[in-house]
């Protein structure tokens, strides 16, 4: 039985604005507000999902007015893509951008002020970046830094956003690589954009994999500032010493240990409370410890064997894959910083957005 031919046209519609809005690339968006998320110190909430929902309609904004913005360029050197085919009017990717840039204003309001301060100079980054800055020398940096504020809109859900700029370089110096390397993948020729993007992959792998300042100390001792307690507790006849900063006397035998001013409370216990020493970080690799070494070796893994290839054979077709590459390294890097951040769920949360990227990049180019 054959296929009606509306059935037909239906399904190339549907695959054009797959490729349009390159929807692999797609899953790489929700770890940017989840991985801000826990990096400001929160943990994901609703507020997030429509940080997430903002960010989806900004990305999606941003790849149909690229490719209309690029609908000449395209026209002799990706005559395939679907506005040069005809398969895509341009006049509908311009709206379609129009409309998804105005969504996702729309979720970040709902999401709150801070929200909406951090997803109004992100979409405004993304249109200057497609209209004036994609081919000149601030066109990289135009997309590393909205990249960065992607990571910062989340963070902006459950936090503070100062405390995730950390994280939020390492996503942008990601980016700036990726992107730096996708400048010549129409073209190839050079050695020297797929290498630099291989040294910085290798930096970032470093960094995130050791973890940041203070991480170790809790996962391994599990410390924090607080306030405990000691209890020594007896019968007969004796006393209780509370050593530290304080004494604590009563009737009992045993020994009270802390920091502050003991008192007897009634005849055979003493209390000393007050804040503990912590004990010094133990050796030994803990689960979070693992998980964030996992996540980072995974992403040198997906994005350092894509680039070595480019460096090796500069040529357009290795130099695609490479950026293809790049771009579905993102997934490890912020499931590495979620990680680091001292959120395993949340990393393994976004882990698993890696499998259906990988799935439909077999369908549909990221690039």
């Amino acid at each position: 039985m054959r296929a009606s031919p509306l059935r037909g046209a239906a399904v190339s519609g549907r695959r054009a604005w797959a490729e349009l809005l390159r929807l692999p690339a797609l899953f790489t968006v929700p770890g940017d507000a989840l991985s801000g998320a826990v990096a400001a110190g929160g943990r994901p909430n609703p507020r997030t999902l429509l940080a997430i929902g903002s960010s989806l309609c900004l990305y999606e904004a941003g790849m149909a007015l690229n490719d209309w913005a690029d609908r000449a360029e395209d026209a002799v050197e990706r005559p395939h893509r679907p506005l040069p085919s005809g398969r895509i009017r341009p006049s509908s990717a311009f709206t379609a951008a129009c409309v998804l840039t105005a969504a996702g204003l729309g979720l970040a309001a709902r999401a709150g002020r801070p929200a909406l301060a951090v997803a109004a100079p992100l979409a405004a980054t993304v249109w200057a970046y497609d209209l004036a800055l994609k081919h000149t020398p601030a066109g990289p940096v135009a997309m590393a830094a909205a990249r960065g504020l992607d990571h910062l809109l989340g963070a902006a859900t459950t936090g503070r956003p100062q405390k995730a700029l950390p994280s939020a370089a390492f996503l942008g110096t990601h980016t700036l690589a990726v992107t730096t390397v996708s400048r010549r993948e129409t073209r190839g020729g050079t050695s020297l954009r797929p290498l630099a993007a291989l040294a910085a992959t290798a930096t970032l792998t470093g960094l995130v994999a050791r973890g940041a300042r203070g991480t170790r100390r809790a996962e391994s001792t599990g410390a924090g500032k607080r306030t405990a307690t000691a209890i020594a507790a007896g019968t007969g006849t004796g006393t209780a010493t509370a050593t530290g900063m304080g004494t604590a006397t009563g009737t009992g035998m045993g020994t009270a240990t802390g920091t502050g001013t003991g008192i007897a409370t009634r005849a055979g216990t003493a209390i000393a409370a007050g804040r503990p020493t912590l004990a010094p970080d133990k050796p030994g690799l803990t689960p979070d410890m693992a998980l964030r070494t996992a996540m980072a070796i995974a992403y040198a893994a997906t994005a350092g064997r894509r680039y070595t290839h480019a460096v090796l054979n500069p040529s357009p077709p290795l130099t695609q894959r490479a950026v293809g590459g790049g771009v579905r390294a993102t997934i490890p890097l912020q499931a590495a910083l979620a990680a680091r951040a001292g959120s395993a769920l949340t990393a393994v949360a976004i882990a698993a957005l890696a499998p259906l990227g990988r799935k439909y990049a077999k369908k549909v180019s990221v690039t």
